[in-house]
């Protein structure tokens, strides 16, 4: 096996043991004062990633190529559980937001589902339609008539962090594949202009900007989660304060679990933790690059290159948050933070970059062996 796709399944089981180690560490308190069990939230995630690791071995097997025929099908089903997302009684609301399907303890977000559809029917639509990806119609007003319906439904939850996690990935995909930035510059702008015209008509999400820009003044109120994250990191310092000894998790920071994961590693295992999570993400990430290149079609590279920006733009939005770098949205960390939709999603998705792989090396054994026969031929 290539050493990128070797070094990528490695990474992804690094990350996934950290995960599991620090669920336990940050959720035991919390979970015995609410469920009466401290490994509740730890049985849960680990039955999640039994449903992850059997669905990544599953899309590793099978040909990526066959998304292609299922691809529009999958974004429409996709679609649909968005909208039942938001209907009374169907959708859960939790927090103020409707995000969740499903019954009892098990939930399920369709968004999580929404931005791998996406990515595979965008790089289905990029590669059929590579001669005329110039063109205002076919190269870019479907692919964004597409994606601006995805976005509004996630909008609508309301779910600001993946509907800007969604428009990166999507624009990032158009932009690679050739789309005119003469149509591509002026939606974004136009988008980022709406999107902070949303966000300061929203209370809540105007209270967390405002708290961004002045995290002391709001500490105590709107930037009281990041003002603890960052007092986390601060208590680590370099070597950390051993793992379990963490003392925001005791109440102090809120979503120690989920999204707020990460400045906890950075108390218990100091910034030599913080900085070996960089790294591997950073690994990973290249990984995705260099097996999406190697793709034996446009269709592989374009998903491929799609995957890694996903994986890499959560995790930079999770970390930028919760360090300060950007402003309050629920994202969690990928293969690390509590939650079962992305777990398996992401799992799914490394699970395509090695179906990536394995098209790709066979199609290099064809032809090596084509040309080997040629030349015995020959000779």
């Amino acid at each position: 096996m290539n050493k990128a796709a070797i070094a990528l399944l490695t990474i992804m089981l690094v990350l996934l043991t950290v995960g599991v180690i620090m669920l336990f560490s940050t959720s035991s308190l919390y979970a015995k004062d609410r469920y009466g069990d401290q490994r509740y939230l730890l049985k849960r995630q680990l039955a999640w990633m039994l449903v992850g690791g059997v669905a990544c071995i599953t899309a590793a097997n099978v040909s990526y190529t066959k998304l292609r025929g299922v691809g529009t099908m999958v974004l429409i089903a996709s679609a649909v559980m968005l909208a039942l997302v938001l209907v009374p009684h169907i959708g859960l609301k939790v927090g103020g937001a409707r995000r969740w399907l499903g019954f009892g303890p098990m939930r399920f977000q369709p968004s999580e589902l929404g931005k791998l559809a996406l990515v595979v029917w965008l790089a289905h639509w990029l590669a059929k339609e590579k001669r005329r990806l110039d063109k205002f119609g076919r190269g870019f007003a479907v692919p964004m008539g597409v994606v601006g319906i995805l976005l509004l439904l996630v909008l609508a939850e309301p779910d600001f962090g993946s509907t800007a996690l969604m428009a990166s990935v999507s624009f990032a995909m158009m932009f690679v594949a050739g789309v005119r930035l003469r149509f591509l510059v002026p939606t974004v702008l136009s988008g980022v202009a709406g999107f902070a015209t949303l966000v300061m008509h929203n209370p809540t999400r105007a209270a967390r900007l405002m708290a961004f820009m002045d995290l002391d003044k709001y500490k105590q109120g709107a930037g009281y989660q990041v003002w603890q994250a960052i007092l986390a990191f601060g208590s680590g310092g370099f070597n950390g304060l051993g793992l379990g000894n963490s003392r925001q998790k005791m109440f102090y920071l809120p979503e120690a679990h989920t999204d707020f994961i990460f400045p906890i590693i950075g108390e218990e295992l100091g910034l030599i933790g913080t900085l070996a999570i960089l790294l591997a993400f950073a690994l990973l990430v290249a990984c995705a690059v260099i097996i999406s290149l190697r793709a034996s079609d446009l269709f592989g590279q374009y998903l491929g290159m799609g995957i890694a920006v996903l994986l890499a733009m959560q995790a930079l939005i999770n970390i930028g948050v919760v360090t300060a770098w950007l402003p309050t949205k629920g994202l969690p960390l990928p293969f690390i933070s509590f939650g079962g939709s992305n777990l398996v999603l992401n799992m799914v998705a490394v699970g395509l970059l090695l179906s990536i792989f394995r098209q790709g090396t066979a199609e290099t054994e064809s032809e090596e062996q084509e040309f080997f026969a040629r030349r015995s031929t020959v000779s």
